[in-house]
């Protein structure tokens, strides 16, 4: 859907693309009487997150790629409710909503600033006109990615952790193509921030002697997001996906279904994987977008190859 900034950050947070979700959480009662149903939701949401986290890795619009993350963070709401863990699910979507608010207002002051260019290709070396927006954008990015102790982490990392506690084959497939989608989201996320921010300029001359930071009237929501991006997972974990919480006592569960004391005794190495595949994520982009990227005629080349034009025109065409 298209719509200015502000819109979309509230129909992405908040309202409109989560009611599907929250839906789910409040039938709980239903869902968790057929095991049918809840396979079914579990593999549409696993094969979301990594489906549109795929897509999101070429899109060259900047307000696009955060909406496919979106998309992409959906389906771990989604598979984790299909696992039976609607307390989780919706700690993720309460996360999940103030760090995106935070993403796309800043990219809104991003696209307000730079005479409404929407075009990451036709941005870099913004770092010293927005320093603002910039550091808003590094810190949504972080938490989106499940950098440890930002929001993000608390409810990603337990998602995952959850899915793998299952020990069946469902639950193993949720985590395969959950931490693929951790990989791609750190991309994606880190070729923003290069692209917008660190890479050489690349923008009309016109565009960048009018380009100017947000004032503080926009500034201000993002200082109050901001802090809820870092602290807002650490200040509610406990409340939402502690065992003796009576938070959500209206969420039913069967008790055959309910891991989440199995998975808080998993091995260390395993729950490290997703940071592994996240760290993995960002350093690719690092290589392919920022070093690799100074030279444009080494990505073309790159890219003209027969399989990386094949994978990146696949991708590109959703």
């Amino acid at each position: 859907m298209e719509g200015p900034t502000p819109v979309s950050a509230l129909i992405h947070a908040a309202t409109l693309v989560v009611a599907g979700v929250f839906l789910i959480i409040r039938c709980s009662v239903l869902f968790e009487n057929s095991a049918t149903v809840l396979f079914i939701v579990s593999i549409i949401g696993a094969l979301t997150s990594f489906f549109a986290a795929s897509v999101g890795l070429f899109q060259n619009d900047l307000k696009r790629v955060i909406a496919y993350s979106t998309c992409s963070q959906l389906g771990y709401m989604v598979f984790i409710t299909g696992l039976s863990h609607y307390s989780v699910s919706m700690f993720h979507l309460a996360n999940h909503a103030v760090f995106k608010a935070l993403l796309f207002l800043s990219a809104g002051c991003i696209i307000h600033g730079l005479s409404d260019e929407q075009d990451l290709r036709k941005m870099g070396g913004l770092l010293n006109i927005f320093p603002v927006s910039y550091v808003m954008i590094l810190i949504g990015s972080l938490a989106l990615i499940g950098f440890p102790f930002l929001t993000g982490f608390y409810s990603k990392d337990c998602i995952l952790e959850i899915a793998v506690a299952k020990h069946n084959t469902v639950g193993n497939f949720c985590y395969f193509l959950g931490c693929s989608a951790a990989f791609c989201t750190a991309f994606y996320s880190f070729r923003l921030v290069f692209l917008t921010f660190i890479n050489p300029v690349n923008s009309f001359k016109v565009y960048v002697e009018h380009a100017h930071d947000a004032p503080i009237t926009m500034v201000f929501p993002l200082l109050i997001l901001s802090l809820g991006a870092m602290f807002y997972g650490y200040i509610t974990r406990d409340l939402m996906i502690g065992l003796g919480s009576l938070f959500f006592n209206n969420i039913h569960t069967n008790y055959y279904n309910f891991v989440i004391i199995d998975s808080e005794f998993l091995p260390a190495l395993i729950k490290n994987i997703p940071f592994v595949f996240t760290c993995l994520g960002a350093v690719f982009s690092l290589l392919l977008i920022h070093c690799f990227g100074v030279s444009k005629q080494k990505v073309m080349d790159f890219k003209l190859q027969e399989f990386p034009r094949t994978i990146y025109t696949f991708l590109n065409k959703k």
